[in-house]
């Protein structure tokens, strides 16, 4: 009888769906089209035969280099508890072990609609986020301030501007209806990270 061993490790593809949440949008699935096709051209043989697709060097080199190269990241924070929320000093902590791990560079923008001097604990909560960020890695602290603009239109600008490899963010953010993550997601030009709660 004829056996057919097929292994079909994920292949990551270019494929990118801004509807999804940038932690998400990346799809990964077996060309099943093109297994099918492989195997109407099979040779009738008597022994196991293993067809296993290579995925495209560039397709993998693609996602790799996004997931592995991380020299700057991004640390949005949109909260106003001076000591700083669970969500954010989740996301700090995160973004901290990201830096070590690659030797990357952090930058952290604090996004605010009122005025600094409207703001009575702004400088501890300052204060709460050099501590928790080593400063070998905290390459920049901005402010963002009482400007009229909102949260994810300066998130994307700065990461632009930067042109930043990663940007981590809590979804406590989202929730507090803070940063829209689709709009986020559809602007930015790099991948974001999203941590539950």
């Amino acid at each position: 009888s004829l056996q057919y061993l097929i292994s079909t490790p994920p292949l990551f593809s270019s494929y990118f769906d801004p509807s999804l949440p940038s932690s998400l949008a990346f799809t990964s699935s077996p060309p099943l089209l093109s297994i099918a096709r492989n195997l109407s051209n099979f040779p009738t043989i008597r022994h196991k035969a293993k067809a296993v697709p290579q995925p495209q060097d560039s397709e993998v080199s693609l996602v790799a280099d996004a997931f592995t190269h991380f020299k700057h990241l991004l640390l949005p924070i949109t909260d106003r508890n001076p000591y700083l929320s669970e969500g954010t000093r989740q996301a700090a902590a995160t973004t901290a072990a990201l830096a070590k791990n690659y030797g990357a560079d952090i930058t952290v923008v604090v996004i605010d609609e009122k005025q600094k001097e409207e703001l009575p604990e702004h400088g501890t909560q300052l204060s709460s986020i050099r501590w928790r960020l080593s400063q070998d890695y905290l390459k920049k602290l901005l402010e963002r301030l009482g400007e009229g603009s909102k949260a994810t239109a300066i998130i994307a600008e700065v990461a632009d501007d930067l042109n930043l490899d990663l940007v981590v963010m809590s979804m406590e953010a989202i929730r507090s209806k803070h940063v829209d993550a689709n709009l986020l997601v559809e602007f930015i030009p790099c991948p974001v990270l999203f941590l539950p709660l």
